[in-house]
């Protein structure tokens, strides 16, 4: 291919990213406006951006479906599942619930163990209280821990919006 053609073909791409660009700066803007007075609470929760909130609220489709905090933990799918073996109690995976809202759980939890010294904190107490436990069982525990802010962050925005609205 000549060098002509591939310099097109360049300048192309990077016009399309260029565009592209654009229009996520455009998409993200709207999508701010629209997502910060509805979710203000869940937006203050360190690793949610608009983006995580927006999904996070069209998934749960309204809080009050949930009667509690553990009914929406079942429903993300980070509630453990009770077992027993040899008359003790263990717990395994959940690996049912709304995988799209676990995922981001997940990357809520990924974040703010890079990002928050606490939740680090908080994972090496988890640890050091349960001794047997994998690395891969401390993340499960702390997504099942930011399941429980998550719903009260949407509780306290429901509670909010049915004041204003008032």
């Amino acid at each position: 291919m000549p060098a002509g053609v591939r310099r097109d073909l360049a300048l192309d791409l990077v016009a399309d990213i260029r565009q592209r660009g654009q229009q996520i700066r455009r998409l993200d803007t709207q999508l701010t406006a629209l997502i910060t007075p509805l979710a203000p609470a869940l937006l203050a929760i360190v690793g949610i951006n608009v983006v995580s909130a927006a999904k996070i609220l069209g998934e749960v489709a309204g809080i009050t479906r949930f009667r509690s905090a553990a009914a929406f933990a079942m429903h993300t799918g980070t509630a453990p599942i009770p077992v027993w073996s040899s008359n003790r109690p263990q717990y395994r995976l959940n690996r049912g619930g709304n995988r799209q809202l676990n995922a981001c759980l997940h990357r809520i939890a990924l974040t703010q163990l890079s990002l928050r010294p606490a939740t680090k904190a908080w994972r090496e107490q988890w640890t050091h209280r349960h001794p047997n436990a994998t690395s891969k069982a401390a993340l499960r525990a702390l997504k099942r821990h930011l399941a429980d802010v998550v719903y009260h962050a949407l509780h306290a925005d429901h509670q909010h919006q049915l004041t204003r609205a008032a």
